[in-house]
């Protein structure tokens, strides 16, 4: 049950959304850019960044939501996903993407915690300044989600088909257009 009432039944961050709407632009705008916008690295890779770092703060609905989205945009599917989440250094993914998870992970347990070390790595599987620079900003603007999601302990569903359906949406037509289709009006 949430700490505070939303006045929405909508799971994680979109009864966050619900609650306050005129946030929901600003970071929506965001992860769609960060997300799938013009990149070098996928919609799928860019996700299943988001997924890992969501994971490793054991956040249960970004996690899922972003898993979802990001087998819905890889051709490995969730299978992939649950690899990468159990160990990305076994997982078949790319050197760099590989380079960049751990990046992801950097930023997770404290920005510093990148290293020159880490980022010439990435460099050296062929990572460009973007790439790192957008590893960097998904992993830290899905720790601040997820502590939002969780630290005011919103609902998070069980059942993946519901993160599923999502998924499919968000593949279709994107975060901004989804949230215009189902955010609610503002509470007077």
């Amino acid at each position: 049950m949430p700490h505070i009432a939303l006045g929405s039944d909508a799971p994680g961050i979109r009864g966050l959304f619900d609650f306050r709407p005129e946030t929901a632009h600003p970071l929506n705008a965001l992860v769609e850019v960060l997300l799938r916008g013009d990149n070098t690295l996928t919609r799928g890779e860019r996700e299943l960044i988001a997924a890992y770092v969501s994971s490793l703060n054991a956040c249960r609905y970004c996690f899922s939501s972003h898993a979802a989205y990001a087998a819905e945009q890889l051709p490995e599917g969730m299978p992939l996903v649950d690899q990468v989440r159990r160990d990305p250094d076994t997982a078949p993914i790319s050197p760099k993407l590989r380079a960049l998870l751990r990046i992801a992970a950097g930023v997770q347990r404290g920005g510093r915690d990148v290293t020159g070390e880490d980022v010439a790595a990435a460099r050296a599987e062929g990572a460009t300044d973007v790439e790192i620079h957008d590893t960097v900003l998904i992993a830290a603007a899905f720790c601040m989600f997820n502590r939002y999601v969780d630290g005011l302990a919103t609902v998070a569903p069980d059942d993946p088909d519901l993160y599923a359906a999502r998924a499919r949406r968000i593949a279709d037509v994107g975060y901004l257009a989804l949230l215009a289709e189902t955010q609610l009006p503002r509470r007077s």
